[in-house]
């Protein structure tokens, strides 16, 4: 099949089939395979305990700069699987950011979010909610859907 350019948006009623190479951006649903990277066009910024928006966590990136401890509490499992579009099934990354930070971060889970199996049996790897602050400061989570609402919440690097 030859090569086809588009400049707007692409919209497929029956799902897309081969190779995507390039820069991602926006939201992305259905079954991805193969290499590459995936850019963050939108961040959010939390620099202070409290309950991060689903509009936040939906960014998919979370920075952090505070000099103070930092708590972020997820938001519930309703609110987030409605930002997000969460069917049972959908998989999520969410990646903190703490690099530029001068303490660590530590993330909670709210209602209708429970750690997953791997994160309580292995609490000090799968488990870790916690961010150090400087050049080892980044994480990435994966939040799994068990239905449009509830979600379990796993540390994945």
């Amino acid at each position: 099949m030859a090569s086809t350019t588009f400049s707007g948006p692409v919209t497929s009623t029956n799902g897309f089939i081969g190779n995507l190479t390039g820069n991602v951006t926006g939201n992305i649903s259905g079954n991805i395979a193969g290499t590459g990277s995936v850019t963050h066009a939108t961040t959010a910024a939390i620099n202070a305990t409290g309950t991060a928006t689903a509009a936040q966590v939906a960014t998919g990136y979370i920075t952090s700069t505070s000099a103070s401890p930092t708590t972020i509490t997820l938001p519930t499992g309703t609110a987030l699987g409605a930002a997000l579009g969460a069917v049972r099934g959908t998989v999520f990354d969410l990646y903190i950011d703490n690099t530029a930070g001068a303490s660590a971060v530590t993330v909670a889970v709210n209602t209708n979010a429970v750690l997953s199996s791997a994160a309580v049996d292995t609490a000090g790897s799968f488990g870790d909610l916690t961010i150090a602050a400087g050049a080892t400061g980044i994480a990435r989570f994966t939040l799994m859907f068990a239905s449009a609402t509830a979600y379990t919440f796993t540390r994945t690097a």
